[in-house]
């Protein structure tokens, strides 16, 4: 993620700070300085910093879930408003993505109860009601705000725990594209309730509700091509005219070749057309900056591109843009020599085109229509 710095690895997984954590907590601490003093701002800082590992400890309820089901975790991130575990994927078997979905909400009850019976934490009204009022201990408050977390996170609304659970329990009788579908109209609609409810309350939920609602539609879109791209050919939406990098070139030349096509990334081939690396555009203008113009493409690219054969279906090739969170995808032939790329932009434009034919009317890779069909 953009503007994020990495704090650690912990059991594999690489935790990152995004930088408005960091200028959140600096304004919290000025806050509680200003209105306190020097006491209830350091008490407010470390409270915050308590809840953001009870945060992080969410996360990894997650990730080592997640892992017992083969699903790789390459990163956490920390926000303003929470943790975001990065999964390679997204199990499509209804009992895998409950369980991982559930695990998160399940360690926040554990913590709360960890308090209430060994730290002596007390839980009630007036401690889940006023969970940021400094008159109530610091142990009372870490237990509510993990309730809290529990059960803010069960809304069923996408990308809420609760969402996938939703997804999770429908998908049994449903199917896993009806099921996002249907779970994404109900978290929409949650997104609503959460906006009118800001409009006269707190107006943090406004922008929470507007994350709700582009997070549903998001989800419902990505479900929605994985299944469409099942029975399509990769050569339907992979590009077949573009320019190539030498690994030993100069960075100037590909800049020149950079100016001269509407490219933003390049793959890198051997002499025997071998896909062998992917220059981006904003790698080419890093290494310029930082290397000079007489640097090598290959010092600059990226190695590590995955790539498809050009018999595979469109699905694997879209499943290795989400879990690798590569530019592109390469399609080589049955020699290994590069014949296309797939990245999101080819794929949304042949969904586009797709879906702006009139009905009945089919062509390329899902073929025209005999006639008297």
């Amino acid at each position: 993620m953009l503007w994020s710095i990495d704090i650690g690895r912990i059991a594999g997984t690489v935790v990152r700070i995004h930088i408005t954590f960091l200028l959140f907590l600096a304004w919290i601490f000025v806050a509680s300085w200003v209105t306190g003093g020097p006491q209830a701002a350091w008490n407010g800082l470390a409270f915050l910093i308590l809840i953001f590992l009870c945060v992080l400890l969410h996360e990894f309820g997650h990730i080592l879930t997640a892992r017992q089901f083969g699903v790789a975790t390459p990163d956490v991130t920390l926000l303003p408003i929470g943790g975001v575990a990065r999964l390679e994927r997204i199990p499509e078997k209804p009992s895998e993505e409950f369980l991982i979905a559930i695990a998160g909400p399940i360690v926040n009850v554990v913590i709360a109860g960890l308090l209430i019976g060994l730290a002596g934490a007390k839980i009630g009204t007036q401690h889940l009601t006023a969970i940021d009022s400094a008159q109530l201990s610091m142990i009372d408050r870490l237990a509510a705000v993990n309730l809290f977390i529990a059960a803010f996170n069960m809304i069923p609304a996408f990308p809420m725990d609760g969402g996938r659970v939703l997804r999770a329990l429908l998908a049994i009788r449903l199917g896993h594209l009806r099921a996002t579908e249907v779970a994404a109209t109900v978290g929409q609609f949650f997104a609503f309730v959460l906006g009118f409810l800001g409009l006269f309350g707190n107006p943090i939920l406004i922008f929470i509700a507007i994350f709700v609602y582009l997070a549903a539609s998001s989800e419902a879109q990505l479900v929605s091509i994985r299944a469409m791209s099942r029975d399509v050919p990769v050569n339907a939406a992979m590009m077949t005219q573009y320019a190539t990098l030498a690994p030993n070139a100069h960075i100037d030349e590909a800049v020149d070749t950079l100016l001269r096509t509407s490219q933003r990334d390049f793959p890198v081939v051997d002499g025997d057309g071998r896909l062998i690396g992917l220059l981006g555009r904003d790698e080419m203008i890093r290494a310029l900056k930082q290397l000079g113009p007489d640097a090598r493409v290959a010092d600059a690219m990226q190695s590590e591109v995955p790539t498809v054969g050009a018999r595979a279906c469109l699905e694997e090739a879209f499943r290795l843009l989400q879990e690798k969170q590569a530019p592109a995808v390469g399609v080589t032939d049955t020699a290994g020599r590069l014949v296309g790329l797939v990245s999101s932009e080819t794929i949304a434009e042949m969904l586009m085109v797709r879906e702006a034919l009139p009905s009945g009317l089919r062509f390329g890779p899902w073929g025209r229509r005999p006639q008297g069909v």
